[in-house]
């Protein structure tokens, strides 16, 4: 029922190939999610200050994760292009180049971040009583990134092709490994050490290694015959690792301007609304997080889709997954949306029931006003998705650094009084209106909307114009496309 052949990608109907790609991969990054929760769930057996230890080190976990995309994502719609025009071969060797980019930029992050971890902690302002086992839990996660950005460049490979199932296994195992490790480690079971907060690292980095393993025997042909890594796949290649990086480059600078101002509207709202309002902040966040996964999903499979067309010369097919993936999220998050809407306190309540009065109400008037912007913030997703696939990847950088930096960071900063300091890095903001933590909420919202409708405008402009016809007769290898009103 879930399987996707490579004509069914380029020939059938757009709306169910869409579904059925993207189901393994909704799926998957439900995972991701409870991946990232067995910690916090095991940690929180041990004490506050082990949670607060792995809560710490997230900002700096995600700066750094950004660099993950350029190998992983350049890689998948480079592939995803060769995959559609019927080369194998070129596929191949676009998957090895991309897994040497995706090691050598991660490493060159990695390395000076394992061995400065106590100082990036200092930045963060973390408590002296806290610093130790959060430099430890940051420096252990870090230091296996190279291996997890491989293993996650040859997964985008089986998506470029359409097996959405192996990403789906292979993300399983991984979390089937850490939900073992992961208690035996921390508690010490057995001959296993009681290792605490280094033991949850441990957990962690062993599910890298068992999804890098896992992959690779699928790419080699174990149990699966999709993709295959053969030994021409790793002749090193310079056009091909200029091509992933130009590519993947401007998708992790999107990653990462979206995440420094995560980091400083935290701070905002620290100032702007106390514990109240970071809980409340928090509560949005953590339900956003959960709600965001299908449209990744389908991200995640219209940028094959768009890419695989492009290379089979069909540009028209490209638009129309796009357009139709992009209402097919639409759609659903209004319903998503609406649903948030009516039932914000019971969601409040369930995820955070200890929160005071006025944490409450915070709580429920952000989940209400977050709710409202679903319907933008998940076709975003889907509109990106024929830029990314159409290898516009700047677009996206683009998009952010006018969403986050231009419209969010600006309205939230009106939230705070005039002049104030805040953060861990001592940042001055002096145009601050004291407006309250409620203009932090609103600037989410409003950045989610605006940042949709000024992408769709730009979509239908470049359209238009031909971007799907240009991007077709360079990955189809110059042919004329035929739809020159494209």
């Amino acid at each position: 029922m879930l399987d996707v052949d490579q004509e069914a990608i380029t020939d059938g109907p757009v709306g169910r190939v869409l579904l059925v790609l993207a189901a393994p991969l909704v799926a998957q990054n439900v995972v991701y999610v409870a991946n990232a929760l067995i910690d916090t769930f095991w940690l929180g057996r041990v004490g506050e200050d082990a949670v607060a230890a792995v809560g710490l080190s997230l900002p700096v976990q995600s700066l750094l994760g950004a660099t993950v995309v350029i190998g992983a994502v350049g890689t998948q719609i480079l592939v995803s292009q060769r995959a559609g025009n019927d080369d194998a071969t070129g596929a191949r060797r676009v998957a090895g180049s991309g897994a040497l980019v995706a090691f050598a930029v991660t490493a060159a992050v990695a390395i000076p971040a394992v061995v400065y971890a106590e100082e990036l902690v200092a930045l963060l302002g973390v408590d002296p009583a806290l610093a130790g086992t959060t430099a430890t839990y940051l420096a252990l996660v870090i230091a296996v990134l190279p291996i997890g950005a491989v293993g996650d460049t040859v997964e985008n490979c089986f998506t470029a092709y359409g097996d959405t199932r192996a990403v789906f296994h292979v993300s399983l195992a991984s979390v089937l490994v850490n939900l073992v490790a992961a208690p035996v480690l921390i508690f010490g079971v057995g001959p296993a050490p009681e290792l605490g907060v280094a033991g949850a690292a441990l957990g962690t980095v062993l599910a890298s290694v068992a999804g890098l393993l896992w992959i690779l025997g699928y790419a080699a042909g174990i149990g699966r015959d999709t993709f295959r890594l053969t030994r021409e796949a790793f002749a090193f290649d310079p056009a091909l690792v200029r091509e992933v990086v130009t590519v993947g480059a401007p998708l992790g600078g999107q990653r990462g301007v979206s995440e420094v101002v995560r980091v400083f509207v935290v701070g905002l709202v620290a100032i702007a609304g106390g514990a109240a309002g970071v809980a409340a902040y928090t509560v949005g966040a953590r339900v956003a997080t959960l709600a965001i996964v299908p449209a990744l999903g389908m991200q995640q499979a219209a940028q094959s889709m768009v890419g695989q067309n492009l290379g089979a010369n069909a540009p028209r097919r490209a638009r129309r997954t796009t357009t139709v993936g992009t209402g097919m999220v639409v759609a659903g998050f209004l319903a998503l949306g609406a649903l948030q809407f009516l039932f914000a306190g019971g969601i409040a309540d369930l995820l955070a029931p200890d929160l005071t009065a006025t944490g409450r109400d915070l709580a429920v008037t952000y989940l209400r006003i977050l709710g409202a912007s679903y319907w933008a913030l998940g076709g975003t997703y889907t509109l990106l998705a024929g830029f990314n696939g159409a290898s516009r990847t700047r677009t996206a950088f683009v998009a952010d650094l006018i969403k986050y930096w231009a419209i969010r960071f600006p309205i939230a900063v009106a939230a705070v009084p005039v002049a104030t300091t805040f953060g861990a890095l001592g940042v001055t903001v002096t145009p601050g209106l004291g407006w309250g933590v409620e203009a932090v909420f609103w600037a989410v919202a409003a950045s989610n909307v605006l940042g949709f409708v000024g992408l769709g405008g730009y979509f239908l402009y470049t359209t238009r114009r031909g971007m799907f016809a240009n991007a077709a007769e360079r990955a189809s290898g110059g042919a004329g496309s035929g739809a020159a009103d494209d």
